[in-house]
């Protein structure tokens, strides 16, 4: 019969700290999978194998259709010809907060040539209305309350801003806060800024 050898005090944290990290990876991944089962291979998030894992740049831009603040609807194919800048934002999200009104300014400077959507992702009207009358926008901001449109764009993190050209297709992703150095350098290369 054996007997257990004790564990000295470098061991017993030793394996503590190993089980904190498995559990912790674990965890991790749970939450990753009950939240966003989308990274998963294309057979187990119930893609097809044709659907690309995000809408790559320079192919076409998917057309949606979504509700504005305002009860109308904002189709993009409306658009064509157009330069438009698509902003997937929330109204938890700082850094939203942060760029919204230069998103703004923006759109009324260019606003013959340059159309800019804000799409909030999931929130109820009321908290987005609250948002919209607090930093007072006028462009248009557009409801995804099911995610929709964030899922068929595969947007993982806000704000996301994608740049789309005259011909519709997409030209730019910018992950994160734009600053007016950005944006100034995007537009330029769509020919809205001279």
């Amino acid at each position: 019969m054996s007997h257990p050898v004790p564990m000295n005090g470098k061991s017993r944290r030793l394996l503590l700290v190993s089980l904190g990290v498995i559990l912790g990876i674990s965890a991790g991944l749970l939450l990753l999978i009950g939240l966003d089962p989308s990274w998963l291979p294309f057979q187990l998030a119930g893609m097809s194998p044709e659907s690309p894992a995000v809408p790559e740049i320079d192919s076409p831009a998917p057309d949606f259709s979504l509700k504005t603040i305002s009860g109308d609807t904002a189709t993009l194919s409306d658009y064509a010809g157009r330069v438009v800048l698509i902003n997937y934002w929330a109204t938890w999200c700082l850094p939203c907060r942060a760029e919204m009104p230069l998103l703004q300014q923006y759109a009324e400077r260019y606003g013959d040539d340059l159309v800019v959507l804000a799409i909030n992702n999931g929130e109820p009207a009321d908290e987005v209305e609250a948002f919209i009358r607090e930093l007072d926008l006028t462009l248009p901001v557009l409801l995804d309350p099911e995610e929709t449109v964030t899922q068929l764009y595969r947007i993982r993190g806000f704000p996301t801003t994608l740049f789309i050209d005259r011909d519709g297709k997409i030209r730019y992703q910018h992950i994160g806060i734009l600053n007016e150095g950005q944006l100034v350098s995007y537009l330029a290369d769509l020919g809205i800024i001279e």
